[in-house]
């Protein structure tokens, strides 16, 4: 049955019938979506140094997804792709601060119409929350998640719940309180493609900061699921929008700015690790396929249920990416199949910033480029400043996590070279994918002139891509 189409009265007599069996009774959803933090920055994907006990926790109970990719790493295009199950492209906003068009389906829409209370708590981005699906909505305060508790206290007793908990944390401008720990410049790790200075350090300590007041509020909403005795039918489903604010991260493809971290816990999902890949554009069907509701046409991912009960199921073989205008105009897309990370850089000619690597804008960006200038940059702190840049690059990011080793031109790498830029082609044809003719133009130069810009040409405007339904390769069987 698709209770899409059902009125919103005679969804709310059915679910009162389906709650009242307390087998049956739909499960509740609290989705936290961060704001600009890397997987690998978190203790359960390996990094010690920052503090996060609650969402340990929350992985002793549920399972922790090693390949889970965004469609984007962007903030608003990031959101929206997630809750309208589409490409950026293919939403009619895939460039940073466009809003969702009206005519677009969120998978929260659907949730309401089938008698969910529905609540946006802290940060949104994407439109206006009634649009979204949302009955009710705040904003938060530094972290963003200081109302998030009042809302599980407060929410309607007799309905089922879907929670869209947005932390402001750990985006830029640093700002310390007394809800976490504060860590020193000696004890942040640098990455080797950022240069290890005082500037950097001090920098990544307020990222630190933010990354453990996140888990405290996190900590907050664990302890009031127990508490209100509602824990085993809610599904907790944690995750972030992009890559940490920092050069080569954020706006990126590489591996440290497109891989999401993904910890889902709830009633059908068994406890551990799984090496599936999965897409940020699956959550809407999978949320769905939990509460027992169709997805609507215009969703272009899959459900990953599969892999909550067997962590070895494949249920897609590639995920794609795309990067677009960002403060900088850039037009890259990316395919993820096995180990292997393809970029296709449509633009190589123009420079690789965006607004956490302008030379003008954060400590880190500014100290990186500064020993640029000096000459003193390492080998993979240089990738960055390279002009042009590479039209195409492969990494295996088992054997070079960080993506700093360019294997495109391998000799043995010319078949799997191939195959990702025919599945690339294909994903763009399906898709409905272009280059503008007239996109729109870098907000500043080089030397941090601000310019006067107006927004042009989206990719997937002259298409139509936002009334596209066609999701591109999924399983590579399908496409010989």
């Amino acid at each position: 049955m698709n209770y899409c189409k059902i009125p919103i009265l005679l969804s709310l007599i059915l679910f009162g019938a389906y709650t009242a069996s307390a087998n049956n009774r739909p499960p509740n959803f609290v989705f936290i979506i961060t704001d600009d933090i890397s997987a690998e920055d978190l203790s359960i994907y390996g990094n010690q140094s920052i503090d996060t006990p609650n969402l340990e926790k929350l992985a002793m109970r549920g399972l922790v997804f090693d390949n889970a990719y965004l469609t984007t790493s962007s903030c608003s295009p990031s959101r929206i792709s997630m809750i309208t199950g589409r490409y950026p492209h293919n939403t009619g906003a895939p460039e940073i601060h466009v809003p969702l068009p009206s005519g677009q389906n969120t998978f929260v829409q659907e949730l309401k119409q089938s008698g969910y209370h529905t609540v946006l708590s802290g940060k949104n981005h994407m439109a206006a929350p009634d649009q979204l699906g949302f009955v009710t909505h705040s904003d938060g305060l530094p972290a963003g998640s200081e109302k998030w508790l009042p809302h599980l206290k407060n929410r309607p007793k007799d309905q089922p719940f879907f929670f869209w908990f947005a932390s402001h944390d750990a985006h830029r401008d640093w700002q310390v309180n007394d809800k976490a720990r504060t860590y020193l410049p000696s004890q942040v790790e640098v990455q080797p493609y950022m240069y290890d200075g005082p500037l950097t350090r001090e920098d990544l300590t307020g990222y630190y900061h933010e990354i453990s007041r996140l888990d405290h509020y996190v900590g907050l909403v664990l302890n009031e699921l127990e508490a209100q005795g509602i824990m085993e039918n809610t599904y907790v489903i944690f995750v972030s929008d992009n890559g940490r604010p920092f050069p080569r991260s954020k706006t990126y493809l590489y591996k440290n700015g497109i891989q999401t971290p993904l910890l889902i816990a709830g009633p059908k999902v068994k406890q551990g690790r799984t090496n599936a890949l999965v897409s940020a554009i699956d959550l809407s069907t999978t949320i769905l396929e939990l509460a027992g509701l169709e997805a609507p046409e215009s969703v272009q991912g899959i459900s990953f249920t599969e892999v909550f009960k067997d962590h070895t199921a494949v249920v897609r073989d590639v995920a794609f990416a795309e990067r677009n205008w960002h403060r900088y105009s850039m037009h890259e897309r990316m395919v993820r199949m096995g180990d292997w990370i393809y970029i296709r850089n449509n633009w190589p000619n123009k420079r690789n910033l965006s607004g956490e690597s302008d030379p003008h804008a954060f400590p880190a960006a500014k100290e990186l480029w500064n020993m640029h200038e000096k000459g003193q940059l390492t080998a993979a702190q240089y990738l960055i400043t390279l002009l042009p840049q590479p039209a195409e690059e492969l990494y295996h990011t088992k054997d070079d996590p960080h993506n700093l080793k360019n294997v495109i031109y391998v000799p043995e790498n010319r078949a799997l070279v191939h195959q990702m830029r025919v599945l690339l082609t294909r994903w763009t044809n399906q898709t409905g994918d272009n280059i503008p003719n007239k996109p729109t133009p870098n907000k500043a130069t080089l030397d941090g002139t601000l310019l006067n810009w107006k927004r042009g040409e989206m990719p997937g405007e002259a298409t139509s891509a936002y009334l596209i339904n066609q999701s591109g390769p999924i399983l590579v069987k399908e496409f010989p």
